[in-house]
């Protein structure tokens, strides 16, 4: 009889947080595996810390730390992630070790509970601009400024439960959130228009669980996990963003689709400095994640030169 395997997985102790690591506990406990799972909660600094903007703080590195720590205290043997979530720069010693199918990767705007959209009516048009539309991503600000000039935007903090609250509350006129969080949590009623990535470039990453752990040990219950296109398009966009010398709460976009052999991707850069920013799409042939990767750097460089070359023609 083959012996039962206990893994215990560490998450934050969100409701999103735990529902993503439940899809994750699912698959690995399939009959077949011969696995059993439960789940390590912790809070972590940065779900601590609700008073100041992400990139006042340390970067979203601060939703990690305790969930690395459990791993190398071999409290916990993988860690779920949401990959838009994770800093850049992964420990050797903790790698990733596969990436989810990815969810709805757009933002979407949520309105007040209540706000009724008449039919045919764009429903940016029923946001209450007395009041601000809060979001916490620069990336998304940057964006959306363009599109609706007359908005003016604030962060807002906290787990999904409680930025609705705030929302309903009275205290925004609107959100912007990612729609794969509400869809996961059986939020999808709550949107009321989503913006495609033309419109709006979404977070690397974004709809997209990591799931980390420990390097040299046996993850063969994984297996099948993995989703090739999420996986080669996720390779891409952290490796765009990495080459700007980007961490998570940095004004950069990046959104790969891998569709029969080729990568399409959109990318963002803004020098914070200067708030210059501009935007680019690359397509290419793309058979495996080297490919990938070299794709997403060398659109980071052309797109960061052009960058540069504007704030030298605005001087």
């Amino acid at each position: 009889m083959t012996e039962t395997r206990k893994i215990v997985i560490g998450s934050r102790e969100s409701a999103l947080a735990l529902v993503q690591s439940e899809m994750v506990r699912d698959y690995i406990t399939r009959p077949e595996t011969g696995v059993t799972a439960e789940i390590l909660k912790m809070k972590t600094t940065g779900d601590r810390i609700l008073d100041r903007r992400l990139d006042q703080i340390g970067g979203k590195g601060l939703f990690v730390k305790e969930l690395d720590l459990a791993l190398r205290e071999r409290r916990s043997d993988i860690s779920v992630h949401s990959l838009k979530d994770m800093p850049m720069e992964v420990p050797e010693d903790l790698p990733l070790l596969a990436f989810s199918k990815r969810e709805d990767p757009r933002d979407v705007l949520v309105l007040p509970e209540g706000v009724t959209v008449p039919e045919g009516a764009d429903p940016w048009s029923c946001v209450d601009l007395s009041k601000p539309v809060g979001s916490s991503s620069m990336r998304r600000v940057i964006q959306l400024e363009k599109l609706f000039p007359e908005a003016r935007f604030e962060s807002v903090r906290g787990n999904l439960q409680t930025r609705l609250r705030k929302l309903d509350e009275g205290q925004y006129g609107a959100l912007i959130l990612a729609a794969a969080g509400l869809k996961r949590m059986g939020l999808a009623h709550r949107i009321s228009r989503y913006f495609s990535p033309d419109e709006v470039i979404p977070s690397a990453g974004q709809g997209i669980l990591a799931v980390q752990g420990r390097a040299g040990e046996d993850h063969a219950y994984l297996d099948g996990f993995e989703d090739v296109p999420s996986a080669l398009a996720a390779v891409c966009e952290r490796a765009f963003v990495r080459e700007l010398d980007g961490g998570c709460t940095s004004p950069i976009a990046a959104h790969a689709v891998w569709a029969e052999g080729t990568l399409t991707l959109r990318g963002l850069f803004c020098d914070e400095k200067t708030m210059v920013w501009d935007t680019c799409r690359a397509e290419r042939p793309c058979a495996d994640r080297a490919e990938a990767e070299a794709i997403g750097k060398a659109s980071a460089r052309e797109l960061k030169a052009r960058v540069e070359a504007a704030e030298k023609a605005s001087k």
